[in-house]
């Protein structure tokens, strides 16, 4: 088994496994890889891409994913200044391991749509 258990919050910290993933797994930053794909991109063509993402929360989100290294912020002093958005080759690495899963959980929707049915069923309050 994965070395994932631990005795306290101390050592919560100090995982490796829980402090990568609870940094990429979270609802924007996978789908904010995702959108970078095909290359760089603007803020405003990131926000587009994802739709119903607010300016805030992208943002904070984008942030988080240069701090960690996933992907770079390059300003272009224009005029009209440009900033755009691209993944490092850990953002590249990341991409690959999280495209399987993407499509994983495409193919399985309607397993999850049926037992969420079913689940609803038994429980209705």
């Amino acid at each position: 088994m994965l070395p994932i258990g631990v005795a306290n919050k101390a050592e919560a910290s100090n995982c490796s496994i829980r402090s990568v993933l609870s940094n990429v797994t979270g609802k924007w930053r996978m789908i904010i890889i995702l959108a970078l794909e095909d290359g760089p991109k603007r803020f405003g063509a990131i926000k587009r891409c994802i739709g119903d993402v607010t300016q805030r929360v992208l943002t904070e989100n984008l942030r988080g994913l240069q701090r960690d290294g996933y992907l770079t912020r390059t300003v272009d002093p224009g005029p009209p200044v440009a900033v755009s958005y691209e993944l490092t080759p850990l953002g590249h690495e990341l991409l690959a391991n999280l495209k399987p899963l993407v499509f994983w959980s495409a193919e399985q929707m309607n397993q999850v749509k049926t037992a969420r049915m079913e689940y609803d069923k038994a429980h209705p309050d």
